[in-house]
């Protein structure tokens, strides 16, 4: 019986006819095996590439998923939030910002992200992605697994915190 082998190319070859990619190779599956000089090699790249090409969500994503992994939140948003408005009918730049506020638990704002991805979804592949968030999403919510809403005022805590203060410091006072 005889085996046939399909040779495949190494990753970064050429095959006649292909174009090469210009978005920067970046291994998005595990983020705990990149030390960090190369994932700040990785954004440097893809900030020089944002700028060279400000209309292309794409590299936004790019560039807010690298932050993400960097474990910098504002800059991760900022990027998301211009690719969504650079294209708002990118359904990965939309995910990708839906999950970021997944990830905060910030499961108000999640939810309805999440939810906008899902409408702009075209494949089944993007609809199983959002509807698998969102499923997590409401799970986390029934489980009561999210960032406070603030509605409370901290006024009255507040004041007496600085009544408390005060009453402490004139007892040391009359006390020397």
């Amino acid at each position: 019986m005889a085996t046939t082998t399909i040779l495949q190319p190494r990753p970064g070859t050429l095959v006649p006819g292909q174009r090469p990619n210009p978005l920067p190779a970046i291994p998005w599956r595990d983020p705990h095996s990149v030390p960090p000089e190369k994932l700040a090699e990785f954004i440097a790249a893809l900030q020089q590439a944002c700028a060279e090409n400000p209309d292309n969500a794409d590299l936004h994503t790019c560039l807010g998923m690298a932050h993400a992994m960097n474990y910098d939140v504002y800059r991760s948003m900022d990027a998301l939030e211009g690719a969504c408005r650079i294209e708002p009918e990118n359904f990965l730049a939309q995910f990708k910002y839906a999950e970021l506020y997944y990830r905060l638990r910030a499961l108000d704002k999640a939810e309805a992200e999440t939810k906008l991805a899902l409408e702009l979804a075209g494949t089944n592949w993007e609809l199983a992605l959002a509807r698998r968030q969102l499923t997590e999403i409401r799970r986390l919510r029934r489980e009561g697994t999210q960032k406070p809403t603030w509605t409370k005022s901290l006024r009255v805590p507040a004041i007496g915190f600085v009544v408390l203060v005060m009453a402490i410091s004139w007892f040391f006072m009359v006390w020397k």
